[in-house]
C-alpha cells in the first residue's frame, strides 16, 4: 500500500466512499454509525478479508455480491449471550411482567437480535412466567446471516455453562437444560421456543415503525450510533410502543440526551428500563 493511502485524511475519504457505495448499492446505511467504531471495524475487515485498501474493498463490494455478506459480519455486532446482564432479566421478571400480565395479548420486539440469544432468553422467561402463549416475539436485525443463525437456535455447548449461570441469576424457575438438547458439541434449542418468534429484517436507520409493542428490548446497539441516529431510533421505539409500554436499553445507553427523553419515565433506573408516558 502506498504512503498516500495510509494518510488519515485519505483513509477517512475512502471510508466515506465505501459507506456511500454500501448504501447506494445495497441499501444498508452505516453512514451515521459512530465514526471511531465503524472505522475500526472496516480496518479489521480490510486486513482479515485480504484487501490492500478500503478502496479495494469497496471495489469488491460493488462487483462481487459475496463481499457484502462477509463485510456485514464485521459491521454488525454479533456478540451476546443468553440472559446477558442477569439483573436486567430479573427486573423484567419481577417488575415489568406483573404489568404485562394485565394484557390479553402481548407483542415483544428485540431490535438488533444478533444470533438470537436475547429473544430466546425472553421466550424462556415468558414461558416460566406463564405468558408465552399470549405473546408474539419479533426478532429483527439487518444482517441476513445473523437472522439465519438466530432462527436455527444452535450454540456452542461450551457457552452453555455461562448461559446456565446467567439464567439462574435472573431468577430462573427451571433448569436451562429443559430447553435444549446436546449434540456433537452443540446446544440445540427446543423448537417449541421458536413457535412464537418471528424473525425479520429491519433497519433502525432507514425503516419505519414496527408494530405496536408492549416491550421493546434494544440493548448495546445504540452505542454504535451517532447522536442523531440514536435520536431517530428512540423516536422510532416511542412510536412503536403501546400506551405505557416498556423500553429496555443497555447498561451504557441512556435517554438523557435524546429529544424524546420527556416521552419516557424511568421505570427501573439501574437497569435502564423505561416506560412510555401517557400523551
Amino acid at each position: 500500500m502506498s504512503a498516500a493511502l495510509r494518510e488519515p485524511g485519505v483513509e477517512d475519504l475512502e471510508i466515506d466512499l465505501l459507506l456511500e457505495a454500501l448504501f447506494q448499492r445495497y441499501h444498508y446505511d452505516f453512514r451515521s454509525y459512530a465514526r471511531a467504531s465503524i472505522k475500526r471495524r472496516l480496518v479489521q475487515a480490510r486486513d482479515q478479508l485480504g484487501f490492500t485498501s478500503i478502496s479495494a474493498m469497496q471495489a469488491g463490494l460493488l462487483h462481487d455480491p459475496a463481499t457484502l455478506g462477509r463485510l456485514l459480519g464485521y459491521l454488525t455486532v454479533q456478540v451476546s449471550e443468553m440472559f446477558r446482564d442477569p439483573s436486567y432479566f430479573r427486573a423484567l421478571r419481577e417488575k415489568v411482567l406483573p404489568h404485562l400480565r394485565t394484557y390479553p395479548s402481548l407483542k415483544v420486539w428485540v431490535a438488533g437480535c444478533s444470533h438470537g440469544e436475547e429473544v430466546y432468553s425472553l421466550a424462556i422467561l415468558f414461558r416460566e412466567e406463564g405468558l408465552e402463549d399470549r405473546t408474539i416475539f419479533y426478532a429483527t436485525d439487518i444482517n441476513p446471516a445473523a437472522l439465519r443463525a438466530a432462527e436455527a437456535g444452535v450454540y456452542p455447548l461450551e457457552l452453555v455453562k455461562k448461559f446456565t449461570a446467567n439464567h439462574q441469576k435472573s431468577g430462573g424457575r427451571s433448569s436451562l437444560s429443559d430447553y435444549y438438547t446436546a449434540d456433537y458439541g452443540r446446544a440445540i434449542l427446543d423448537k417449541s421456543l421458536r413457535s412464537r418468534i418471528v424473525f425479520s429484517d429491519h433497519s433502525l436507520v432507514t425503516d419505519a415503525v414496527f408494530g405496536e409493542m408492549h416491550l421493546i428490548s434494544c440493548r448495546n446497539v445504540l452505542i454504535y450510533f451517532d447522536r442523531a441516529l440514536q435520536d431517530r431510533a428512540i423516536g422510532l421505539f416511542h412510536d412503536s410502543l403501546a400506551r405505557k409500554g416498556f423500553l429496555g436499553l443497555g447498561l451504557k445507553e441512556s435517554l438523557r440526551f435524546s429529544s424524546h427523553a420527556g416521552a419516557f419515565a424511568e421505570f427501573v433506573r439501574e437497569e435502564k428500563i423505561y416506560q412510555r408516558r401517557d400523551p
